[in-house]
């Protein structure tokens, strides 16, 4: 086992920021270590890491070594329960999720984010409840449920998830708010800060509008309520991670990527600010909308 990392202090308590971190996936199709390059570069807080094919996401060793050599900690890891993921660390869905959770307890990692189960993981799906719970309960990480949404055709929706996209209607301990996903589902994030309270214990921020795909869109970008999300974060003096997690798959240069990636550090820095004064807007950026990347 991989001695863990020492982690910075925790955010959202007096004299402290919440810290903005890099999901591996906002640098995506570039491989992980790109992402620790620059998101040291920028002056990111941390990394979560999205468990993908790329091996390094999954192998505990070189993560630590990139970890220290950039001074990046790994402070969330995303298991692997995409689409583009399914035969990631085996075929066993559970069996994904405790390989995620040891691997974040190798790495000094205290949160691991997870989708649902799909509606095809029926069997996984009935005891995926009392699964993560007892995870929370005997593992040394905090397993946080990420809301998702319903996916729909032209003219209707299918149920995706079991046993179901919507957390608010599910008692799990802790809870992931992804910005994007909120904008698929035609929610309002700044309204789900109330409905989850204190369960939410994880952000992803990224932005969108009431289409069909999920967009992950830089901040500023879209129609959900970004800045006043960030603004009441900060108020509420948030104990967890906000997690950059933008696409940046269609950027047609290297420079565009990192604007992206720069522009959506700063929107997160000045709402984050309770002292900001000045409103920021992200520049416009490429006149296209991203495809869906994250099933």
């Amino acid at each position: 086992m991989v001695e863990a990392l020492n982690q910075p202090e925790a955010p959202g308590i007096p004299g402290a920021s919440i810290a903005v971190t890099l999901s591996t996936v906002s640098v995506y199709p570039r491989k992980v270590p790109f992402a620790f390059e620059i998101a040291a570069e920028l002056g990111y807080d941390g990394i979560e890491v999205m468990v993908l094919s790329d091996p390094t996401s999954q192998d505990r060793k070189t993560l630590s070594k990139l970890s220290a050599r950039y001074g990046m900690p790994i402070r969330s890891i995303h298991a692997p329960t995409l689409l583009l993921s399914r035969r990631v660390m085996g075929s066993s869905p559970g069996g994904k999720l405790d390989q995620t959770v040891t691997l974040a307890e190798d790495l000094g990692a205290p949160t691991v984010v997870v989708h649902p189960p799909f509606r095809w993981q029926y069997r996984y799906a009935r005891g995926f409840a009392e699964h993560v719970r007892a995870l929370n309960a005997t593992r040394d990480v905090t397993i946080a449920v990420e809301n998702m949404y319903p996916w729909r055709g032209r003219k209707r929706e299918m149920k995706a998830y079991l046993p179901g996209w919507d957390p608010t209607e599910h008692d799990y301990e802790n809870v992931t708010l992804d910005l994007s996903h909120a904008a698929v589902a035609r929610q309002n994030s700044l309204d789900l800060l109330d409905v989850f309270g204190g369960r939410l214990a994880h952000l992803h921020l990224a932005d969108g509008s009431p289409s069909m795909m999920d967009e992950h869109l830089v901040p500023g970008r879209g129609d959900q309520p970004c800045a006043e999300v960030l603004t009441e974060l900060s108020r509420r003096q948030f104990l967890g991670d906000v997690v950059v997690e933008i696409s940046t798959r269609r950027a047609r240069s290297a420079a565009e990527r990192v604007a992206d990636l720069a522009a959506s550090l700063t929107f997160a820095r000045t709402y984050l600010d309770p002292e900001h004064h000045v409103e920021y807007v992200p520049p416009e950026g490429s006149h296209h909308r991203h495809l869906d990347a994250w099933q």
